[in-house]
This record gives C-alpha cells, sequence and structure tokens, in this order.
C-alpha cells in the first residue's frame, strides 16, 4: 500500500495539489490512504533552522504512523518534503533503510505512464519547467521530471536559458520568503522572466513553494503564461477512466 505525504503546503496553502494528487492516484488504481490528523509537518523548517531535537521528533511520529498502515511506499507532491524523507530522516534516525519506498511525484507519474495505469490526452501547448532546488541541486533529479512532460502528446517543452543544476532560484525556499519578503519577490519576478522568454504558454514545478512564489510573480505581473505545479497540470491531462 502506498501513503500520500500531502506536507503543509498542500494541506493550508495549495490545497489543489493534494486534491490534483489525490485525483490522479484514484484514477490510476492504486491502494492507497493518507495519514490524516496522524500527519505531522515533515520538519524540513525545524531541521534547517537548527532544531535538531524536534525535526528528529517528527520524523520518530511520521515514520511510526506510516509503519502502523503497513505501507510500503510513500509519496508527496513536496520537493521539502521529499529530501527531508529521502535523506534527512535515516540521518536523524539512524538508520539505512525507513522501512518504505520514498518517491517524488514526477516518479510516481512516470511509473503510472510507463505501466499503463493511467493514459495522457493530448495537449498542443509549450510548456517550461522551474527546477525546484530541493530536488535539483539537492536530490539531482532532473531529468524525471522532463521525461515524464515529453510523455504529453502534443506538449512542447522548452528549456529556459538557466536550467538544471544552473536554475535560478524561485526565492521562497531557505527562509527567504519568510524573513527578505522584497527579495523573494524579486527573485521570482527574475525567474518568471526566464520562463516568459522562452515563450511558453505554461509554467510548471514540482513544488509548491515554488508554485506558491512563482504564482504571485504571475498574478503580480499580469503575464498570461499559467503557473501550474505538476499534479495540478496532470490532473486535467489524465484520461477519465468510466466508473461504469
Amino acid at each position: 500500500m502506498l501513503v500520500y505525504y500531502v506536507g503543509c503546503m498542500a494541506t493550508y496553502r495549495l490545497p489543489s495539489i493534494a486534491k490534483s494528487t489525490i485525483e490522479i492516484l484514484k484514477e490510476s488504481g492504486i491502494d492507497f490512504t493518507v495519514l490524516g490528523d496522524k500527519e505531522w509537518c515533515c520538519g524540513s523548517v525545524a531541521l534547517r533552522t537548527g532544531y535538531i531535537d524536534i525535526a528528529k521528533k517528527l520524523a520518530e511520529h511520521n515514520v511510526e504512523e506510516i509503519k502502523k498502515l503497513g505501507a510500503d511506499r510513500v509519496v508527496t507532491a513536496c520537493a521539502g518534503c521529499y529530501r527531508t524523507f529521502k535523506v534527512d530522516y535515516p540521518e536523524l534516525l539512524g538508520t539505512d533503510d525507513l522501512g518504505f519506498e520514498v518517491l517524488h511525484v514526477p516518479e510516481l507519474l512516470h511509473e503510472l505512464i510507463e505501466t499503463g495505469k493511467v493514459e495522457l490526452q493530448q495537449l498542443d501547448k509549450t510548456v517550461t519547467f522551474h527546477d525546484p532546488c530541493h530536488i535539483g541541486r539537492h536530490m539531482d533529479l532532473y531529468e524525471i521530471p522532463r521525461v515524464v512532460l515529453q510523455k504529453v502528446p502534443g506538449l512542447e517543452l522548452v528549456e529556459m536559458e538557466r536550467n538544471k543544476e544552473n536554475a535560478r532560484c524561485c526565492g521562497a525556499g531557505g527562509g527567504v520568503r519568510s524573513a527578505f519578503r522584497d527579495l523573494s519577490r524579486n527573485l521570482a519576478n527574475r525567474r518568471l522572466e526566464d520562463a516568459e522568454e522562452t515563450k511558453a504558454e505554461i509554467l510548471t514545478t514540482a513544488c509548491p513553494f515554488c508554485t506558491y512564489n512563482l504564482r504571485e510573480a504571475v498574478d503580480r505581473n499580469g503575464t498570461d503564461i499559467e503557473m501550474l505545479d505538476l499534479p495540478e497540470l496532470f490532473v486535467r491531462l489524465i484520461k477519465k477512466k468510466s466508473r461504469e
């Protein structure tokens, strides 16, 4: 069984990401569940601001609750949660094996498409992808999101000049948005300019923090580009199965 770990951003700030991810999982026919009120924050912010004991307590709780369900896989749509589960939890808990596999949504989408559990509709649009720091520089997860996008019939993937390991940060992470709001907005505006230079119709990414900051930049600048997180984009593209 698979557990969808929703994360704070998709729960409180961008519920459309959570709803889209759940709809994709339902359409795929995967046996999945969520932790509900047993889900605690992944601890990424606590860990990266020096509160190691709190981060460890959060890790212990989440891992214990996932194991209680007998799950062998966990998927999250949040780049920060993914890095925290995949890299930090084993270090915090002193183990090489949490007892379950950790996946990011692009990895799961790739699996669902390759195994035929979902089919994609045509999308005759140009799309550019923003690399989140937590899955890019931290996890070297550059190719899978692009492979998934290129599986969409009709979709044309256009790259920003600064991409992959050279991608410009969106300005939301590392506490920058909280502590230096003007700097965060300026960075988001500049990244949006990178996207606009490609003439893409859709800007997508795989991180709720990036989506939140870049979507604000889109609204602030009145641009025509549409900002979508990957689950928000793919929930539109997956062919709905007959419920009969």
